[in-house]
């Protein structure tokens, strides 16, 4: 049984996201999700538990388009309906992310 280690909201959020592992090319994404710790975003190629980069993805702040980019880990992937989806940690998120963050999930 595999038990959620998430502590905080979620939010379905279904955007496009580009993805910068360390030593890998950008790949393009979808986001699932996303909580005031994370985001879980679905990619074309399995990632390993522990790697960091950089996600980017745009969200909708009282109907304005605000651009997130943020490091982050990932803490877990999965293989699931014929792709990846992975779990990513937010690492050191900046001011105007956190509070952009927390307004678009009230």
């Amino acid at each position: 049984m595999v038990t959620d280690q998430r502590n905080s909201a979620r939010k379905i959020l279904k955007v496009r996201a580009i993805l910068a592992m360390e030593g890998q090319p950008p790949v393009q994404g979808r986001t699932s999700d996303v909580g005031t710790s994370g985001v879980s975003v679905t990619v074309p190629h399995p990632l390993h538990t522990g790697q960091t980069g950089q996600v980017g993805f745009d969200l909708l702040v009282d109907g304005n388009p605000f651009p997130l980019h943020a490091r982050v880990k990932v803490m877990y992937c999965i293989f699931s309906n014929g792709e990846f989806k992975a779990g990513f940690q937010f690492l050191n998120l900046d001011l105007s992310s956190m509070s952009q963050l927390s307004r678009f999930l009230r």
